[in-house]
């Protein structure tokens, strides 16, 4: 039985740690000894590694630079003594691999999971210093390996494994009446049409644009109300421009939620206006659950959304696109429908976790063998 250590910054609801979680509880525990180490701190998805029997480990870095973490993590790599170390996100990329390195891990594999638009040029030059020294790098998409390789890191050293959603996630909600009658305490009238936006609320999604889309969808409309699940840095600029914007009556903010598989089946439709993505498991889950989806046409998404087969790509900050193509599946209930069960296939056949579970199983064992 082979040793892999995954290391990731923390396990908040994001989507890098939602993979990890799936992976490192999935993949067959007659061929690896899986460990999980947190670079920074745990989050609520470390119970479901715990509920598996997933040992985790913390190293509690707490500064940009922190070379106590460095020394902490290296330590532990040094007494697990793996066979492949998988590492996840920036912060992980740079700390672990270099932990990994130093103590003479056979094999590395780093994970890039976005176009990462923010990086500087000199995380940039760490990515390619790294990546001399790593195996292979796992990505979820094609367009996020293109932009690495445009910016030095060699095209041959990615593996692109898309990301993996249960697909039995995709079921009716149990009780669709009770779920809309949930959504009364935020002000959303049972009958009213819903379009949902999922993700953290920071500059990359572009929520701005979407509420600009939903105050015109309204103004055509009347009946649409947008529901923002997530939390972030920018609530509270959000909350203010929906107030400036006089959009707080059919804009609603629900916050972090642990039932969202329960309130998608109750929507007409999802939204992702992001300006870049790796690849978004929000647009996944909206599909499973056989939802119509209406997003930026960037890489990634167009690796999802096949445009007027499982819903519509629109140019970065279109909002009157938002709102018009949201218009047509909302008025027409037959084109919805075929759209939403097309992409309902397309998750099935394309993005189950069993599917991305068994390229990673390949992955490792290609390299430890």
């Amino acid at each position: 039985m082979k040793s892999i250590l995954h290391i990731i910054p923390t396990l908040d609801r994001g989507g890098a740690e939602k993979q990890l979680s799936l992976l490192a509880t999935r993949l067959p525990r007659d061929r690896f000894d899986v460990h999980v180490a947190l670079l920074t701190r745990a989050g609520p998805l470390r119970e479901e590694l715990q509920n598996q029997r997933v040992p985790v480990i913390e190293i509690n870095k707490k500064w940009k630079l922190d070379p106590g973490a460095y020394w902490r993590l290296r330590r532990e790599i040094a007494r697990l003594r793996p066979a492949l170390v998988h590492t996840w996100l920036f912060a992980a990329n740079s700390y672990g691999r270099q932990a990994a390195i130093a103590c003479r891990v056979p094999r590395i594999v780093a994970g890039e999971r976005c176009v990462d638009q923010w990086k500087a040029w000199h995380e940039l030059a760490l990515d390619r210093h790294l990546a001399r020294r790593t195996d292979r790098i796992v990505t979820n998409s094609q367009g996020v390996r293109d932009f690495y390789a445009r910016h030095g890191v060699p095209a041959e050293k990615f593996r692109v494994i898309p990301n993996g959603i249960d697909v039995g996630s995709g079921s009716s909600a149990p009780d669709p009446a009770r779920s809309r009658r949930d959504l009364r305490e935020f002000g959303v009238p049972e009958t009213a049409r819903l379009v949902v936006a999922i993700g953290r609320l920071w500059p990359q999604k572009r929520y701005k644009d979407l509420i600009w889309a939903a105050h015109l969808l309204q103004a055509a409309r009347g009946d649409t109300h947008l529901l923002i699940l997530g939390e972030g840095p920018q609530r509270w600029r959000l909350e203010r421009y929906t107030r400036q914007l006089g959009a707080t009556d059919y804009v609603h903010f629900l916050g972090q939620r642990d039932d969202v598989q329960r309130l998608l089946p109750v929507c007409d439709c999802l939204w992702l206006g992001s300006g870049y993505e790796g690849q978004s498991n929000a647009i996944l889950e909206g599909m499973a659950h056989g939802l119509p989806v209406v997003a930026t046409e960037i890489p990634g998404n167009r690796e999802l959304v096949v445009d007027q087969e499982t819903g519509f790509l629109v140019a970065v900050g279109d909002r009157a696109g938002f709102a018009r193509w949201t218009q047509a599946l909302l008025e027409d209930r037959r084109l919805a429908d075929r759209l939403g069960k097309a992409g309902q296939q397309r998750v099935r056949t394309e993005f189950s976790v069993d599917r991305m579970v068994q390229r990673h199983t390949e992955l490792y064992e290609e390299l430890l063998t």
